[in-house]
């Protein structure tokens, strides 16, 4: 058996669990290219913040800071303003590598978004046989790092996979196991990474996706068959010496790299392969595929699907809302669920966060894992669109908190910086003008009265989602023309429109906070008037005992009555 190597847990797994997903141009409506990413880790910096190009002396060299997701992620001064942060002190480096002459403005938050050349990143991280949990000697980088470096130098995708991936093999990796999904206007690629076995260097693979067809990934690898002979696969140089040294490669038989290097899915069964499920049979109902597989080392779901048709921005948006509604996995349903069908299920002591191969006792339960979850920080859909100027030619839809009960609000790739209230403020705090926190309060509110409060959420979510596509999409049209003769303005309008939309949504969602506190306080329905009565659905007052309740003066004591003296 494969050891696992374990020298320091920080952290419930469950909180820094994500699903990231990859539409090729051939998949998707207009011919984007689009990349997703659920940053599902609500304990952590939800800050989205700008980080501007910068140029460099020569010989100078690039500090390579801790993987650090809690609040803050990193404090200093050369990655803008919002990182310099009163009261904390400055981050200090684990080591250097060489600078470049330029690096490239991007967006960044707890790993890469988007880069001024739209080349756009998701993430999701996975358990592994091999992890060293702290950086060292022969282990500089940690994934959100090597997300940075990316989006700093590179433009295309390859291009990137083939950096980072050289970086970590000579320079060494720490932490989980980790997927990255780069993207650019043309092609998206697959990266997966691991520890080596012996702390130094890296393992990693990578497969393109091919055009025309989705991939989705929720924390867990999902690459399989190495084949050397294969023009979309790449992968490190030590892969098949480690594989050999491990003894799981077979006369005759590919080398299997999901076998090589998970131990299987995190916290329990269908953690991970549900959510797989889930998106590819909701992108292509034909493939008719079954929800329960054999084991977590199945081939049963393809790497890649081609969805029954062209998928649209707003589709992909309610993929991230989906708590299996309509299915028999569907957490709006039965006892769990509440008297107001309620999709939330709280993480307690009962609940495993440990590797499956370190399971001593059996598992005690286990919810089911939906993709829309009470605990994400933020969500995003980059979409990347080559044939418009590159200041608009990559929009990201940025959503926070819940996915289900939050509104995407678009930001360019061009743009000369961000929304304050999307770069300034702490989960640790509450104060309204911090963009997390308004969603987070509203999604927090609801759950009371789940059922009838939702769709107040959900009718202003469509309504201002409904007129930003259509704004940007008038913008879009007018800035493409006004670039072919004043293409230094459209950086400048790009970002106008941006901070003035994202003022506008939060306003109207700290308003619907009010609304909401007004309309259900003390469980009543208040709007037109006060007092309309709610109350419970009859199915759950059975299921509550409510017919067993005081309605008499005698008491029931095993089927006889007794009057009460």
């Amino acid at each position: 058996m494969i050891p696992l190597l374990i020298l320091l847990f920080f952290s419930p797994f469950s909180l820094f669990s994500c699903t990231t997903m990859l539409f090729t141009k051939g998949a998707t409506e207009d011919g984007s290219v689009m990349v997703s990413h659920s940053d599902d880790n609500e304990v952590g910096d939800q800050r989205i913040v700008y980080v501007g190009a910068k140029t460099y002396p020569k010989g100078a060299k690039r500090p390579v800071f801790l993987e650090k997701q809690m609040f803050p992620r990193y404090v200093g001064t050369d990655r803008g303003d919002a990182y310099n942060i009163e009261g904390y002190p400055p981050s200090k480096p684990v080591g250097f590598i060489d600078q470049v002459e330029k690096t490239y403005a991007y967006l960044d938050a707890n790993y890469g978004v988007i880069n001024e050349h739209l080349l756009a990143i998701g993430e999701c991280t996975n358990s592994t046989h091999f992890y060293f949990a702290a950086p060292g000697p022969t282990r500089l980088f940690g994934i959100a790092e090597l997300s940075r470096i990316a989006l700093e130098r590179c433009k295309r995708a390859k291009e990137a996979v083939l950096l980072i991936g050289k970086l970590a093999e000579q320079r060494g990796y720490y932490g989980w196991g980790e997927t990255l999904l780069l993207a650019d206007p043309d092609e998206g690629w697959v990266f997966e990474i691991s520890c080596a076995p012996d702390g130094k260097s890296a393992l990693w693979v990578a497969k393109r996706v091919p055009d025309g067809e989705i991939f989705v990934a929720a924390n867990q690898f999902r690459i399989q068959e190495i084949d050397p002979q294969d023009p979309t696969l790449l992968y490190s140089s030590n892969l098949f010496r480690i594989a050999q040294e491990q003894n799981v490669l077979e006369k005759g038989k590919p080398l299997n790299w999901l076998r090589l290097i998970c131990p299987g899915e995190f916290d329990h069964p269908y953690y991970s392969l549900r959510r797989v499920w889930r998106v590819q049979s909701r992108l292509n109902p034909d493939l008719n595929l079954s929800p329960w597989v054999e084991d977590a080392f199945t081939s049963y779901y393809p790497f890649s699907v081609k969805p029954k048709k062209r998928v649209r921005v707003e589709e992909v948006f309610a993929l991230y809302r989906d708590h299996y509604e309509g299915t028999e996995f569907d957490l709006t349903k039965g006892v769990a669920a509440g008297p107001y069908s309620s999709p939330a299920r709280f993480i307690g002591s009962y609940d495993r966060t440990d590797f499956p191969n370190k399971r001593k006792t059996p598992l005690p339960g286990a919810w089911e894992r939906a993709i829309s979850i009470y605990y994400t920080g933020y969500t995003y859909v980059a979409q990347l669109r080559k044939e418009l100027p590159k200041e608009i030619g990559g929009v990201v839809w940025v959503g926070f908190d819940e996915p289900y009960t939050s509104c995407f609000m678009p930001i360019y790739s061009g743009v000369s910086d961000l929304p304050r209230s999307f770069q300034y403020g702490s989960p640790k705090i509450y104060t309204p003008d911090f963009a997390w926190w308004p969603f987070n309060f509203v999604a927090n509110w609801i759950r009371s009265i789940y059922s009838y409060s939702v769709k107040d959420v959900v009718k202003k979510q469509k309504e201002l989602e409904d007129k930003e596509r259509e704004e940007a999409l008038k913008l879009e049209k007018e800035l493409a023309t006004l670039w072919k003769k004043q293409p230094g303005s459209v950086k400048e309008r790009a970002t106008q429109f941006c901070l003035e939309n994202a003022q506008t949504i939060l306003k109207q969602w700290n308003s619907l906070r009010t609304d909401l506190i007004e309309k259900y306080n003390d469980g009543y329905d208040n709007k037109p008037e006060p007092g309309g009565m709610i109350g419970y659905p009859q199915e759950w007052l059975d299921r509550a005992g409510y017919a067993k309740g005081p309605i008499s003066y005698q008491k029931d004591a095993g089927g006889d009555k007794e009057k009460v003296q």
